[in-house]
């Protein structure tokens, strides 16, 4: 695709410091190994897969009565490639466009937006589909704000005299990053420094602070961690649920009983951390082990595949067969791809039960705003 240039995963191993979480390779198998400065449990920890303690402490609740965790999926996609001291990898160079997509993602989830329902959407990609804004109403994030406000000007009679109209998922990826538009067009619509932003939004919310570095003979901003708990949660969670060989839905905890779709969540943010080269650093910062490295890499690209089209799990109109992508990519199976096909048949399972729960009991099928989370995703799989 032409809004991506040329992206390609890498699996390079980052040094961590020792004050990082272990998941060890002990006997029970993918057992959490705390350090002594910690003073949580194993077993309070497992309860907190999907949401750690310090997001759910303060939860923002829409208008609708379900709770919304404190931190977006850009916000955390952007912590787990961040380093303690606020710096962010030169190798991340197409994080901006994830976490553009990211935006996306966390609109659909909050029912801002979705895709437009047509009689033909079965026998094109998900990501071709078009897309409409069903709430343009305040979220409390200013840079999702921003996103509705330029998708909803696109809906009325002075964004069609702009030579601007609905559009697809895809074609919103590359408006929202000026790239393939028209200059004055796309550049209008263009979300500019959205990594700043966020970083200045995760310093309102405790989680970062705001210093100075001397570089050479100029001060450049710097957004060191100041919530080293929340990081750490957060790292835990996804190292968690790309090792571990079984799950359980008790394991959400009651306090993300009335946040929407949280299995959902984890799984955008998973692929998109996979897309942006951010997940390496996070499972390094885990200390996880070789073989377990590759295999949580494994399973975090076989869960792009099975979520990457619609309905989930199902081949889709242009999707590649899933043996013969992993091929393309050199990757055979690794030690841990039987726990991983069970694991990503009791994910799919669990979401459907989700979605059917958050769209009032009906098919999955019908609601078009957990289609639009599949297109995104479909753009995902299909870069190199």
């Amino acid at each position: 695709m032409s809004s991506f240039p040329s992206l390609s995963r890498r699996r390079t191993h980052t040094e961590t410091d020792s004050s990082s979480t272990v998941i060890g390779d002990e006997e029970p198998r993918f057992r959490l190994v705390r350090t002594p400065t910690d003073s949580t449990s194993t077993s309070s920890m497992d309860s907190k897969i999907f949401s750690g303690p310090k997001i759910l402490q303060d939860i923002v609740a829409s208008k609708d009565g379900e709770k919304v965790p404190q931190l977006t999926i850009m916000e955390e996609l952007l912590l787990l490639g961040i380093n303690d001291k606020g710096h962010l990898s030169l190798r991340n160079e197409h994080l901006s466009s994830v976490l553009r997509c990211s935006i996306l993602m966390e609109l659909a989830l909050r029912r801002r937006i979705a895709l437009i329902p047509h009689q033909s959407r079965w026998r094109v990609p998900v990501s071709e589909l078009v897309v409409e804004v069903i709430d343009d109403g305040l979220t409390s994030e200013p840079i999702l704000d921003e996103t509705l406000k330029m998708m909803k000007a696109v809906q009325t009679p002075l964004g069609a005299q702009a030579g601007v109209e609905k559009t697809s998922v895809k074609n919103w990826i590359s408006l929202l990053s000026s790239e393939g538009w028209d200059v004055e067009v796309g550049t209008g619509y263009q979300l500019k420094q959205v990594r700043e932003r966020l970083m200045k939004g995760l310093v309102d919310k405790g989680v970062l602070r705001s210093d100075t570095r001397n570089y050479l003979l100029f001060k450049t901003a710097a957004h060191p961690i100041a919530d080293h708990t929340t990081k750490s949660d957060l790292i835990i969670r996804v190292a968690r649920f790309l090792t571990a060989s079984t799950f359980s839905g008790a394991a959400l905890g009651e306090d993300s009983s009335n946040i929407r779709c949280p299995i959902l969540r984890l799984v955008c943010l998973v692929c998109a951390a996979y897309t942006a080269g951010v997940l390496d650093h996070a499972l390094s910062a885990a200390n996880v082990g070789d073989e377990q490295h590759e295999s949580a890499l494994d399973r975090a690209d076989q869960i792009l595949v099975e979520f990457g089209c619609w309905p989930f799990g199902s081949p889709g109109p242009s999707s590649t067969p899933r043996l013969d992508r992993r091929k393309q990519a050199g990757r055979g199976s690794t030690p841990g791809a039987g726990d991983s096909r069970k694991f990503i048949g009791w994910l799919l399972q669990e979401v459907k039960s989700e979605i059917v729960q958050w769209s009032g009991g009906e098919d999955e099928d019908k609601d078009f705003g957990f289609e639009l989370v599949a297109g995104v995703l479909e753009v995902f799989s299909k870069l190199d």
